[in-house]
């Protein structure tokens, strides 16, 4: 079993967890600020939103789990703050992350899609990392299994809880996740393929899907009302994503990229 605490300072612990969140992050801000000019959008400007927005999200992916979960946490009101005891999730962020940046665009006079079509690609690379946090703190797992023949040795012992070797479930999202990225890069750039908006449409319905089946093979998933909640929302985003495309697809919207494209 991986030790989920990476270094230790004393008092202070850094987990590998923390480290696999803000490597993500890292990254997504790096891509996002490399791509800011061609929507003629500032570097400062992806700085300024991340610095307001991820401490939120962190606080909106708790509120999230808190509220689903809300028969333990109302019974044991000190550990609402305990994040560090685990229990966030990516929906709770993803919607706060996405209130933050409409408001945001608004006072900077930055068209929303322009800003989202940037950053997916980082989101989704970001996502695909952050799973293996998950993995380390042996969460977000599936039924147990007979084994796990096709997995690396030191996938297979970390997969090994509770008696039983575990569904990798964590594995399949950041593999979907990393397959999602690297298609949208590679079609990006590519001139008049894309229209405005369509990397965030394909991301809504990329994710969704993926998310939607993978979510079904979890034993953890947050519940209302006998219905996994993260598939609800999972397939509400592929259908505002179809509906989406579709709509911006027969307005003739500009395209994403254009080789010429003026400031």
């Amino acid at each position: 079993m991986i030790n989920p605490i990476a270094v230790q300072i004393g008092p202070i612990a850094i987990r590998w967890y923390a480290i696999c969140i803000v490597t993500g992050l890292i990254l997504a801000v790096y891509l996002t600020g490399l791509e800011a000019p061609q929507k003629n959008i500032k570097k400062e400007d992806v700085l300024d939103f991340i610095l307001i927005a991820f401490p939120l999200a962190i606080i909106g992916a708790r509120l999230y789990y808190v509220i689903f979960n809300w028969d333990y946490y109302a019974k044991n009101p000190s550990e609402i703050l305990a994040i560090w005891q685990g229990g966030i999730a990516i929906y709770g962020g993803l919607i706060t992350g996405a209130a933050v940046l409409f408001v945001f665009c608004y006072y900077r006079m930055i068209k929303p899609i322009d800003f989202l079509d940037i950053a997916v690609p980082g989101v989704m690379l970001a996502q695909a990392i952050g799973r293996w946090g998950n993995f380390i703190n042996q969460e977000a797992y599936g039924k147990a299994v007979a084994h796990l023949n096709y997995l690396p040795e030191w996938i297979k012992k970390q997969m090994y809880i509770d008696g039983h070797y575990r569904t990798p479930t964590f594995l399949y999202e950041s593999l979907w996740n990393l397959l999602g990225f690297a298609i949208i890069m590679s079609l990006r750039h590519r001139p008049n393929l894309l229209k405005e908006g369509e990397i965030t449409f394909f991301y809504l319905i990329w994710y969704g899907c993926g998310r939607f089946v993978i979510e079904g093979m979890r034993t953890d998933s947050l519940m209302f009302m006998n219905l996994r909640v993260s598939q609800g929302l999972s397939a509400l985003l592929v259908a505002v994503g179809i509906i989406l495309a579709v709509y911006r697809r027969r307005r003739q919207t500009v395209p994403y990229y254009q080789i010429a494209r003026k400031s």
